[in-house]
This record gives structure tokens, sequence and C-alpha cells, in this order.
């Protein structure tokens, strides 16, 4: 289980490298935290950890991004949703059909087989990284 404190933007992205060379295609992954938590850095790292050379942007105002990779990755933001959205709502499982999801804000789902990790902004540069629940393979 992951649970690391990362004290540069560099190793919060390292950390999302290593976690995105375990995906695979239809991989739900969860992030939260705050706002200007991390969770979009570490979602560049997850995206190089796919073999994918996208330049990452947080999709607030476009909701789904989706970046070609040795899997795809369609990277979601729920920040502007209601609580208690649903995957079939969202279009999710056809994306899951050709590739993997991460969604940011990711509390915001009805989700209990994705995996679930919480990025916390410790002050400074300095974050900690828990993965609260595993992927379900």
């Amino acid at each position: 289980m992951l649970d690391v404190v990362t004290t540069s933007p560099a190793e919060t992205e390292a950390a999302g490298e290593q976690f995105g060379e375990r995906l695979a295609p239809g991989d739900l992954v969860l992030l939260t935290g705050d706002l200007g938590a991390g969770k979009t850095t570490f979602v560049r790292g997850l995206m190089r950890g796919v073999g994918s050379p996208a330049q990452v942007a947080s999709p607030t105002f476009q909701l789904v991004r989706v970046y070609p990779g040795r899997v795809q990755i369609a990277h979601v933001d729920l920040y502007r949703l209601e609580d208690g959205a649903d995957l079939v709502d969202l279009g999710l499982e056809e994306l899951l059909d050709q590739g993997a999801v991460v969604v940011e804000w990711g509390d915001r789902l009805e989700a209990p087989e994705a995996a679930l990790l919480s990025i916390e902004h410790l002050g400074g540069d300095r974050r900690r990284l828990r993965l609260m629940r595993e992927l379900q393979r």
C-alpha cells in the first residue's frame, strides 16, 4: 500500500510515474485532495508511466481529456460536478473499455471497485500520497 511523503513536484511526478507503470486497460483511479494538493502533478507523472508524451493540463473546464500511451488514459476532473455522479451518467464505462480512467475530485464518484489515492498538501512542496484502496482486478 502506497503511503509516501514527497518534498517536491518532481517527487510527486515520480510517484505518479511508478503508479502509471502498473496501469492496465479497464483500471479506474480516483484521486482526492484539496484544490492545489497536486492531483494534476501526480497525473503528469502517471502519463509518463504509461509512455505518453502528452503535455498534461488540468481538465477542469473540459471535464475529460484523452491521452495516448501504452494504455490510453482518460483524465477526468469532477470539480464542477455535484456529489454522487455515476459512471454511466458520465460515459466513463466506454472510456474504461478503451483504456484506463483517472479522475480528479474522485470522491464525487460512486465507484467502490476503483483505486482511491489521497493527496494531502502538508505545506510548501510537501505532499502525502496515500493509496486508500487498491485497484480491483
